[in-house]
């Protein structure tokens, strides 16, 4: 959950999070590396009176600046190729749900069970509970298992929307007519939070994504319920 004055990313919820943090951490380092080098090199050149005429003209410091640059971006890329084949890899989901995109609401199916769907709207300021978010909190919650690799299937039913999750590292568009997949597995219980990250109108802000991690017996629990319910 984010928090104001916050300057880094949220706690990460599931794996796929975590590499991304680290590898956020990796290219920013590299990055400040490269920044301190250059403002050393710029003041050296502009508070010196000397001039080193090997440096002028020679061939060795071209070939170092033409390979480090090249072995710099190698030791960015290699990582992110890593992070993106990962992010796209589903295997043997143990849970399927659909997720579709409306103006302005999410609703859920849940399509390994034969009835459990629900429409998941934000909760009102004035019927919030103590301890509730304003403008995140759902009156249903989209509840999975921990540990349990979960594969959502999003897409929308009037415009583009966009279902993102920062916590667990996911953030997949909703577009009318195509189904679009992401895959995730949060690490720990809790609850996470997350909104429509596509402009889709007028109450574009109030669609909030409300995920409830819970151990196994209790998720089976709440959807016993559910279907008697329904």
């Amino acid at each position: 959950m984010a928090h104001p004055s916050q300057l880094g990313f949220q706690d990460a919820a599931s794996p796929v999070m975590e590499e991304l943090l680290h590898f956020h951490d990796h290219a920013l380092m590299i990055a400040f590396l490269i920044s301190t080098l250059v403002l050393y090199i710029i003041v050296a050149m502009v508070t010196t009176k000397l001039t080193n005429k090997y440096i002028l003209d020679s061939q060795e410091i071209e070939i170092i600046w033409t390979v480090l640059p090249a072995i710099v971006l190698i030791l960015i890329a290699l990582p992110s190729l890593r992070i993106l084949y990962l992010m796209d890899e589903v295997n043997d989901p143990h849970l399927t749900i659909k997720a579709m995109g409306h103006q302005w609401y999410w609703s859920y199916e849940y399509t390994d069970f034969e009835d459990l769907a629900f429409d998941s709207y934000m909760v009102p300021t004035q019927d919030l509970a103590p301890g509730q978010f304003r403008l995140l909190e759902t009156d249903h919650r989209m509840v999975i298992p921990v540990e349990s690799p979960i594969r959502v299937l999003i897409s929308a039913e009037d415009v583009l929307h966009s279902w993102a999750v920062p916590a667990l590292g996911v953030k997949m568009d909703a577009v009318p007519g195509r189904l679009n997949q992401t895959t995730f597995t949060t690490a720990r219980p809790g609850v996470f939070y997350g909104q429509c990250s596509e402009i889709c109108g007028a109450n574009h802000s109030f669609m909030p994504i409300v995920i409830e991690a819970v151990p196994l017996e209790h998720f089976e629990h709440w959807s016993t319920l559910m279907l008697e319910d329904s």
